[in-house]
């Protein structure tokens, strides 16, 4: 009797434990099919990333972002946040990826890796209709003490704040969170010039009367997606992106929010 009952509670252990092992592998595969892909973005960047109207984020990053996922069978979830905050959120493994048309320099590769680049932006300066500053060498010239606004860690600040530091203008800079914030003071008179990427420029320019974008050009830049140092998405989303980029879909999107 008392060898049948070991016998059962072996047979009732075993059972238990391939209930577990099964259950541990349906979860397993569960979440496997549920993987997500988490993109730090900042949305007030159009036609990079905003906020449409219905509450959605929208713009060529997003839908770059999203064309990968798809590709790689795992959803998408954008993390919006302060433009400041993503490389760090990107860093520190709290985002798998960041795009908000994201300039690859020396600076932020010590923190991050970079994709390939899908994307080439110019630096632009936005000024009130009948100001002094009608070049960018306006703001070099000697004597110059224009006030300056970009967006806080944007490559308009470092270039900008670097070219202080280095003496090459004796204009001034302030630094703000979004763009919006910028334009605003611009609007308003409290600081002379914006350094902003030139699509979303256009964007501000035609809601805000009364200001203009001077013609030339600030600087020339390449976008890319950033990456945790060492991650193992790095290579698997690049990839995807090579091939969304080969089969013309990542032209599709710029061309659709972007007249060529």
């Amino acid at each position: 009797m008392k060898m049948a009952k070991k016998i059962l509670a072996v047979v009732l252990a075993s059972m238990f434990v391939l209930a577990v092992f099964a259950g541990c592998s349906a979860n397993k595969e569960e979440n496997t099919a549920s993987e997500k892909l988490v993109l730090a973005t900042s949305a007030d960047f159009p036609p990079y990333e905003s906020i449409g109207e219905n509450g959605e984020y929208v713009g060529i990053d997003i839908e770059v972002a999203q064309a990968i996922a798809d590709k790689l069978g795992k959803e998408l979830v954008v993390e919006n946040m302060d433009f400041d905050s993503i490389i760090s959120s990107v860093a520190s493994g709290k985002a798998d990826m960041g795009m908000a048309g994201l300039t690859v320099t020396d600076e932020r590769k010590e923190s991050v890796d970079f994709s390939s680049s899908y994307a080439t932006g110019i630096q632009a300066v936005i000024v009130p209709e009948g100001s002094d500053i009608k070049t960018v060498d306006d703001l070099y010239a000697d004597g110059a003490s224009y006030k300056v606004g970009v967006q806080l860690s944007t490559t308009g600040d470092i270039y900008f704040s670097g070219d202080i530091a280095d003496g090459l203008t004796s204009c001034t800079i302030e630094e703000y969170t979004s763009a919006q914030e910028a334009i605003s003071s611009l609007a308003t008179g409290k600081i002379d010039a914006v350094i902003i990427d030139n699509e979303p420029a256009k964007s501000y320019v035609a809601a805000n009367d009364g200001l203009v974008i001077l013609d030339t050009k600030y600087a020339e830049e390449d976008y890319a997606i950033a990456f945790a140092k060492g991650s193992a998405l790095t290579e698997e989303v690049n990839k995807a992106l090579e091939e969304l980029i080969a089969d013309g879909t990542v032209k599709q999107i710029v061309d659709k929010y972007i007249a060529a």
